[in-house]
């Protein structure tokens, strides 16, 4: 089969690698049919995240047909559709049974990090029966891939963990797939605003149209006084960090109010700054979270019933076999005006 490699930082490639098989009786091999690229490959590929090892498939998030099943899956068999979680949990572990399903003793984020992952023709998911969603017939794939990963976990890692609540006022910074993910679900709990910031004008832009009520380039503007100024110095109830660099995570702790929350999505590859000497007194809260996938079933519900609709999320279409070109439009996402790409076997 073909795969999308890693070879090292700034080094991959679109080459033959075995089919996977079947490994333990609790696996399923699933044909790809579309995947997608995360904000997380691109840290894998700048090197943020050393333990990736040269000869990895990248990849975490898609939808397939299942080819085979080992002889312990009892929820899924040959042919059926699916939706593969970025989270692997054996449902058995300590912190399975607390739902905290990323953190899984055998599993929790692995697929296309620390084992083979989904851009590729074929993969192998451990924990099928509870690392997989059955698909009905005729849901649309293309809504149903921003599931494995992107609306969890803007749900889970900022609005959740954020605490939004109706009438609060939420800044995002960073308005790619994760931010926009944020905002779309931030808005399950109608907070009276929601304040975008990046430096791509365009994102800002998509933001607008999904529903942020003020934008912010904070490549142009001073962001801390742009926002100090919306909410009469007050600064925000819930600042969500959805980029992973030390400049943005310290933008949030400069433009969170008293009582606040940082709610940190981001991928984070440097150490950064926390400004205890100003944060100490104001009864923030910081949350740290990789998402577990909990909320997944209920997401699942409101795109079927079109409550959510995060295909307009994807701006730009490929075959798998383009995923070269595709890496290098996500790349440059400003440029080429992407926010999420999706690839089809």
């Amino acid at each position: 089969m073909k795969a999308l490699v890693y070879h090292g930082p700034g080094k991959k490639s679109w080459e033959e690698k075995p089919k996977p098989t079947i490994k333990e009786s609790t696996d399923a091999i699933i044909k790809i049919s579309k995947t997608t690229i995360c904000g997380t490959d691109l840290h894998i590929m700048k090197g943020d995240l050393p333990e990736v090892t040269d000869g990895r498939i990248i990849g975490h998030e898609g939808v397939g047909i299942i080819e085979e099943v080992g002889s312990a899956v009892s929820n899924f068999k040959k042919g059926d559709h699916v939706i593969i979680s970025c989270i692997t949990s054996c449902g058995k572990c300590e912190y399975c049974k607390k739902g905290m399903y990323s953190h899984c003793e055998k599993g929790g984020w692995i697929l296309g990090y620390m084992i083979d992952g989904t851009q590729a023709e074929y993969v192998r998911i451990p924990y099928a029966d509870n690392s997989l969603y059955h698909i009905p017939e005729g849901a649309d794939e293309e809504a149903l891939v921003m599931l494995s990963d992107i609306l969890p976990t803007g749900f889970e890692c900022g609005v959740l963990n954020g605490q939004v609540k109706p009438g609060d006022v939420v800044a995002i910074v960073g308005a790619g797939p994760i931010g926009i993910a944020a905002l779309l679900t931030a808005q399950f709990y109608t907070p009276a605003e929601i304040i975008m910031i990046d430096i791509d004008v365009n994102r800002l832009n998509v933001a607008t149209t999904f529903g942020a009520t003020h934008t912010i380039n904070s490549a142009t503007e001073n962001v801390v006084e742009k926002l100090m100024s919306l909410t009469n110095g007050k600064g925000v109830d819930t600042a969500i960090e959805a980029v992973g660099l030390p400049a943005t995570f310290e933008m949030c702790e400069a433009i969170v109010g008293v009582g606040g929350h940082i709610a940190n999505i981001g991928v984070h590859g440097k150490s950064v700054t926390l400004h205890m000497e100003t944060l100490w007194s104001r009864n923030i809260t910081i949350t740290t979270r990789l998402v577990d996938t909990v909320t997944t079933p209920m997401l699942f519900k409101t795109v079927q019933s079109k409550k959510l609709d995060p295909k307009k999320l994807i701006t730009h279409r490929f075959k798998l076999d383009q995923i070269i070109e595709a890496y290098d439009t996500f790349e440059h996402a400003a440029k080429e005006k992407a926010l999420k790409v999706i690839l089809t076997s």
